[in-house]
């Protein structure tokens, strides 16, 4: 599996908003199709065309510079602490012509959070999926050839985004 940006993706082309939940734990999972909540209390299916609007809160965020001190620090904490199996939460707001659903997230990167400007492009990549203007099958096919091989460097990643933001 690899990460890149808010989106978790996996070798067999399984792609989700925050990291793949094990168990009864809360994801948001995105096919060529749908939105789907996954776990506890939030099971359910979205149609790309049923959904108006998309957004994301509650995102651990950092700075480039503020990353590479919060990292050391959450890593020293948790060799004195014994680590923790808790990760941090988000939220995945999805509209839809009657309502807002609020998805539960779990955070795909455990130490320091999410950098500016990943997760800006990954918020405008969710944004042109509900729009139609870019496919699902774009990060799954990436994720079949790629993911693989682990989580690409953070300009990899941000180039990757920029790509899938811009041209689907």
């Amino acid at each position: 599996m690899a990460m890149v940006g808010l989106f978790w993706i996996a070798e067999d082309g399984g792609v989700y908003v925050g990291a793949q939940p094990e168990g009864y734990g809360c994801g948001v999972r995105l096919t060529r199709d749908w939105v789907e909540g996954l776990g506890t209390g939030q099971s359910a299916v979205w149609g790309w065309s049923e959904i108006r609007s998309v957004a994301v809160r509650y995102v651990r965020i950092r700075s480039g510079a503020r990353l590479l001190a919060t990292t050391a620090v959450d890593l020293v904490l948790n060799a004195v602490a014994g680590g923790s199996d808790a990760a941090a939460a988000f939220e995945v707001h999805l509209e839809t012509a009657d309502r807002t659903v609020e998805l539960n997230a779990q955070s795909a990167a455990s130490l320091g959070g999410y950098v500016q400007s990943e997760y800006d492009l990954s918020v405008t990549l969710l944004e042109r999926l509900v729009a139609g203007t870019a496919e699902v099958d774009t990060l799954a096919g990436w994720g079949r050839a790629h993911a693989a091989e682990g989580t690409p460097r953070r300009e990899q990643r941000e180039a990757l985004l920029r790509k899938w933001a811009s041209e689907g």
